[in-house]
């Protein structure tokens, strides 16, 4: 009887180690209005994406269907990559700087220079509305509290894309992504990545997917077993600094190479 009943339950147990999630695209944006999009980041509140148009030095405001809603909705910005809002503001990061600005009145507010950065990347926001920016020439990530930055880690070969869970901060370096507690342990999670990991979102608690820039996106677990989902790097289309709309499971994926917003229905 023992016997009987363990069975299935291994079975199960199998099934649910292995199964990853599978990728629909929905629509892809045109491969015109947009220079050089680095990030896409998805706003639940205005039912948006906020692109940054890294070739034009600008903000362009998206719908989720892929077509433009303002396509200079915030200008005059330098190298702009990675972005994350906070209480009203949308903090982005510029090459030696982080950019500060209004969302309701779409200006840029002020500008809070990280000493010694080379080309600042990626940028999360904490619960407490602390800032956390990626510089990935110099492999280190700074923490910004009240506009005053502190280093946070170093020797992150390509330190990038950042994301914030509770009390938790993840990190991927070029091959390599991390785990830091609010204790500063650092956890590897996994690692022997394709070189050019960019971007993280969390699509379920402990499972998470993974950009590499060169066109590239993977399932990645908590206990470090990974898959790789999507491979478009013979269409030469590039997968950057990911966002992700748990309410309708969708994923924002830009192509800095052809100018381009595709969205994927993750199943």
């Amino acid at each position: 009887m023992k016997k009987s009943l363990l069975f299935p339950l291994f079975m199960t147990l199998t099934i649910s180690t292995f199964a990853q999630p599978t990728l629909r695209q929905l629509w892809q944006s045109d491969s015109l209005s947009l220079k050089g999009p680095e990030s896409a980041l998805f706003d639940p509140t205005s039912q948006s994406l906020y692109v940054s148009s890294m070739g034009s030095g600008s903000i362009v405001r998206m719908d989720l269907h892929g077509k433009i809603m303002q396509a200079d909705w915030v200008t005059g910005l330098h190298s702009n990559k990675g972005s994350a809002l906070y209480n009203g503001l949308l903090y982005t990061a510029e090459t030696t700087a982080v950019a500060v600005i209004d969302v309701k009145k779409a200006t840029i507010l002020k500008r809070i220079p990280i000493e010694g950065a080379v080309m600042l990347n990626d940028v999360a926001v904490d619960a407490k509305g602390i800032i956390y920016v990626s510089d990935t020439r110099t492999g280190k990530v700074y923490r910004i509290e009240v506009d005053q930055p502190s280093l946070f880690l170093d020797n992150i070969p390509g330190a990038n894309g950042i994301l914030t869970v509770n009390t938790d901060v993840y990190i991927v370096g070029s091959t390599t992504f991390l785990k830091v507690n609010a204790n500063k342990e650092v956890t590897r999670i996994a690692d022997g990545f394709e070189s050019g990991l960019d971007g993280i979102v969390m699509i379920r608690e402990n499972e998470f997917l993974l950009s590499n820039y060169h066109g590239i996106l993977y399932f990645v677990r908590s206990d470090g077993t990974k898959k790789t989902v999507l491979d478009t790097r013979n269409n030469r289309i590039m997968s950057n600094d990911i966002s992700y709309d748990s309410s309708s499971k969708t994923l924002f994926v830009p192509s800095f190479s052809t100018n381009q917003i595709i969205a994927y229905e993750v199943q």
